[in-house]
């Protein structure tokens, strides 16, 4: 026995002596799994059920014929290789050709002649198991490259987590702030009908947004006054830095995390830097996540500042709505506050065992 004995087989033909005599021809050469069927409407719910691995198949049926029944199976089944067997007493070359171009694979000619229709059957079997094989090769093929895929993705939020964390433990000591503003950019995002897709890529990327403050020398990124004019063109650097550091992979993920990282303090009128973008000029991403950033920080601990009450930040949201921020964003934002306050109540900020 090979394997090509384990070939499951559709016999379809309204003549029963016809199914009779090939059933027996298949099972005396050790086929056992055959199945058959005088009425043709059946075969198409027959082989959704079972794939069959060769179907031999009348032309010449009542209700429904040979090429009928072809072109259902080839309606439902378009990229499948349907390894079709015609049985036919009529030898005309036209039935021939309509027959190959309907699907069919191949012929058995009536009067049924034993060892033929072995050798066309078992072919058009092997045929078939191969296609079967390639395809489920393939199949996990495509399972590995997409499992892969996940994890290097995965990889990727790994180290954005950790390159945001560490940018945050230089202003922040706690790191906790890029993780409330990422959510809340999300939630933000979601409230505004972006896709899943989008809100998850805001979630990952935008912890990354102050990622350039890495460059910044301590003494001004954590001087407690005000900045002069030198230190202040020092710390609107840390827009371009951050772009550079992020913006130089063939990486969705990353091209946003940069764009944010850019464009995250530009302002809705156009002072803001380091480009002076305006209005829908600023990406819609970085006009959400700016709003979440703003809130966080002021509602958080700085070196420089105590927490803003809640509030007070609205009030300040609400009074920069339309010059610092995209009104339509300020809008939205204020319709979730209890979710963002969720979020600040879930991840709060751990006092730090450690002192610059």
């Amino acid at each position: 026995m090979t394997q090509v004995h384990d070939g499951s087989i559709l016999i379809v033909d309204d003549n029963a002596v016809n199914i009779v005599i090939v059933e027996k021809i298949l099972r005396q050469d050790g086929f056992t799994n055959i199945s058959t069927t005088t009425d043709a409407k059946q075969v198409r719910e027959l082989y959704q059920q079972h794939h069959f691995d060769a179907i031999l198949l009348d032309v010449h049926m009542p209700d429904l014929n040979g090429f009928q029944v072809m072109a259902q199976l080839r309606e439902d089944n378009p990229d499948d290789y349907l390894p079709i067997l015609i049985l036919t007493a009529d030898h005309t070359a036209e039935t021939r050709h309509q027959a190959l171009s309907s699907g069919a694979k191949d012929f058995i000619s009536k009067p049924f002649e034993r060892v033929e229709v072995l050798f066309r059957v078992r072919n058009l079997v092997e045929v078939r198991m191969l296609h079967k094989q390639v395809l489920e090769a393939n199949e996990h093929l495509e399972q590995k490259v997409h499992e892969r895929t996940r994890q290097l993705y995965q990889a990727q939020i790994k180290l954005i987590e950790c390159l945001g964390k560490a940018a945050e433990y230089r202003d922040n000591q706690t790191g906790m702030h890029v993780v409330r503003m990422s959510h809340a950019s999300a939630m933000l995002a979601r409230q505004m009908g972006l896709s899943e897709d989008e809100c998850e890529i805001i979630l990952h990327a935008s912890p990354m947004h102050d990622i350039g403050k890495i460059a910044i020398p301590d003494e001004v990124l954590l001087k407690p006054g005000k900045l002069d004019n030198k230190e202040w063109t020092k710390m609107k650097s840390h827009t371009e830095v951050g772009a550079e550091i992020l913006g130089s992979y063939d990486s969705k993920l990353m091209e946003v995390a940069a764009m944010i990282a850019k464009t995250h303090h530009e302002r809705w009128d156009g002072q803001g830097y380091p480009q002076g973008l305006k209005g829908e000029e600023i990406p819609l991403y970085t006009r959400i996540v700016s709003v979440c950033d703003v809130f966080d920080a002021l509602t958080s601990t700085r070196p420089y500042k105590v927490p803003w009450s809640v509030s007070k930040t609205i009030t300040y949201l609400q009074e920069n709505s339309g010059s610092q921020f995209d009104p339509k964003v300020v809008q939205e934002f204020l319709t979730i506050i209890d979710q963002v306050l969720a979020i600040r109540d879930a991840y709060p900020d751990k006092p730090s065992s450690h002192t610059h």
